[in-house]
């Protein structure tokens, strides 16, 4: 198995990305065996990816689930079937998807690039860069894409980023938390 690449995807690499998901999903909830699409070679490498579900709310997109893997080593596309069905099902935030809410369901996949630590917050691009932070046995983690969807500037970015990992909101400032940036490639259903 080929190591993680910074290689993007193909458009049709995210088409199988978000079938495979989509899949995942609903073999589960139909109790049935899955029937997924073959994956392509770019597929087969390793690494990290999330996935969101949405659930279209009459044109409106209301979160209903979010969970992933910084980093594996399985195969993205067994990253990809994982992290679909615990969004789904495994999301603490919110009770098991149900057959019913399905048909709204709009998904995302984002593919993750390796961490990279960085020595000085000013190095973190909003609407660019994710962020995965560490501090004292805490750690949270914000996709690149959410900075952009609630217009955050770099300190509100990080500060969010504490609030999400159960820190004081100024704790990107403490020399001791390590901090983490990576890219996402985004492969989004309605696209």
């Amino acid at each position: 198995m080929e190591l993680m690449s910074n290689t993007p995807l193909s458009r049709d690499d995210g088409r199988v990305l978000l079938a495979v998901a989509r899949e995942r999903i609903a073999s589960t909830l139909e109790q049935r065996e899955p029937r997924y699409p073959e994956p392509t070679p770019a597929l087969r490498r390793s690494g990290g990816a999330f996935c969101t579900l949405h659930l279209d709310q009459g044109g409106r997109l209301i979160l209903r689930g979010c969970i992933g893997q910084i980093d594996s080593s399985d195969e993205l596309v067994e990253t990809v079937r994982s992290v679909a069905h615990s969004a789904a099902f495994g999301d603490y935030r919110f009770q098991p998807l149900t057959i019913d809410e399905y048909p709204r369901v709009v998904i995302d996949i984002s593919v993750l690039s390796p961490l990279e630590e960085i020595s000085e917050p000013g190095q973190v691009e909003p609407g660019t860069h994710g962020i995965y932070m560490k501090s004292r046995g805490h750690s949270g983690l914000l996709l690149p894409q959410v900075a952009s969807e609630y217009g955050w500037d770099r300190d509100e970015f990080l500060a969010q980023t504490c609030r999400k990992a159960g820190l004081p909101v100024d704790a990107w400032r403490d020399p001791e938390t390590r901090i983490f940036v990576f890219t996402a490639q985004v492969f989004e259903e309605n696209d």
